[in-house]
């Protein structure tokens, strides 16, 4: 029997879908899965001509990364309501391109790792590949409801990191048994490498003090204006700045003056690597950042306000509930927010030490399992004949 092809479909809004769909992949990979594995972007299969950026010059995840790199992220609620609105009155379209693509490519398994679009790929697999197993894998600690990741009127198997999202799903009517729990959000497998001993060392080496503590600042694949202000509020406290694809953010904080040590980087691979330098964390309550900082030991300091985007919200209360750093109105309070954390730093971290986020390694098993219930009719048919 061939191999099973499996589907793991993502598109570039934000970052986060992307790097769940590349550890999920490489998981799946190093675990040693006989499977064939296909990253699907969704952008490409809808646009196969790339009109939409013919016409205007960007690709339209763009549109959602600029606003994120500016830091004004005021509206997105309504805009996401219109966005829906827009998908819903295209559903017949987005199923016939999407079945047409699995029609001609034959997956025996579709991954979700994005939300919006989920009642459309479910549609348009089983219109082209009917008993196909499609799963959801959330990449937020929360659902925002209705139709951002779940769509209790299709047969759609939901993976979900937190009992929130669980909770969520069953009460908006999904059978129990295609709601899946695992222990976190998706982390790329070098999270959930042993930490090494050689911490004060490195640091040294990186310029830093090896035991006066960092911080590390981080907003995503793109940065965030904030971070100026962040590191001004902070000219005493050794800091890493990650700016991600912001080269111009990157060159304007490392001519920021500044008393205390300062590693201000672009786009980077080891943001791992720079985690385990670190001793706290700074930044937006992504679903994806703070979950690498939570599995890298550090104590975050967010903010929660109007300009939170709104599916990310309920991921600062997951902070409080944790005990896993603190939340703030703003960051102008950021110098107050670093002297609670650094004076809190053992309960903090005795709080960090049991979290046991193992979904890199508990997600393929489940996909196993679901491929296997799927193809087992079909065997026992050709047993008999």
């Amino acid at each position: 029997m061939d191999a099973p092809v499996v589907d793991l479909v993502w598109f570039n809004a934000g970052g986060g879908h992307r790097a769940a769909s590349l550890a999920l992949e490489q998981a799946i990979r190093e675990q040693g899965w006989p499977w064939r594995v296909r990253r699907v972007n969704l952008t490409e299969v809808l646009d196969p001509q790339r009109l939409f950026k013919r016409v205007t010059g960007i690709e339209p995840e763009d549109l959602y990364n600029k606003r994120l790199a500016s830091g004004f992220t005021l509206g997105l609620a309504q805009e996401l309501k219109l966005l829906q609105g827009l998908i819903r009155a295209n559903h017949a379209t987005l199923v016939q391109r999407l079945a047409g693509h699995w029609r001609e490519s034959r997956p025996d398994l579709v991954v979700s790792l994005i939300p919006n679009f989920n009642r459309a790929l479910h549609d348009g697999l089983a219109a082209a590949r009917p008993g196909v197993p499609f799963v959801t894998v959330l990449t937020d600690m929360a659902d925002l409801p209705p139709h951002f990741w779940v769509e209790p009127s299709v047969e759609q198997h939901l993976v979900c990191g937190t009992g929130h999202a669980v909770a969520q799903a069953l009460l908006a009517g999904v059978p129990a048994g295609r709601v899946h729990r695992v222990s976190g959000m998706l982390l790329r497998p070098e999270f959930h490498a042993p930490a090494g001993d050689e911490r004060q060392a490195a640091r040294l080496e990186a310029g830093l003090d090896a035991l006066t503590p960092t911080g590390l600042v981080l907003f995503g694949g793109t940065g965030a204006p904030v971070m100026k202000r962040i590191a001004a509020r902070l000219p005493n406290t050794p800091l890493i700045l990650l700016c991600g694809r912001n080269e111009a953010l990157a060159a304007e904080l490392r001519a920021q003056p500044a008393r205390a040590p300062r590693i201000v980087l672009g786009s980077t691979q080891e943001v791992a690597r720079w985690m385990r330098l670190a001793d706290f964390f700074i930044g937006k309550p992504g679903p994806g950042s703070l979950s690498e900082a939570v599995q890298c030991g550090l104590p975050v300091i967010v903010t929660r306000n109007a300009w939170t985007m709104p599916q990310e919200r309920w991921n600062t209360e997951w902070v409080q509930r944790g005990g896993y750093g603190v939340v703030k109105r703003s960051f102008r309070d950021v110098a107050a927010a670093v002297d609670e954390v650094l004076r809190r730093l053992p309960e903090f971290r005795a709080r960090l030490a049991q979290v046991d986020n193992r979904a890199l390694h508990e997600v393929p098993p489940l996909l196993d399992r679901l491929l296997s219930q799927a193809r087992r009719p079909v065997r026992a048919s050709c047993e008999l004949t």
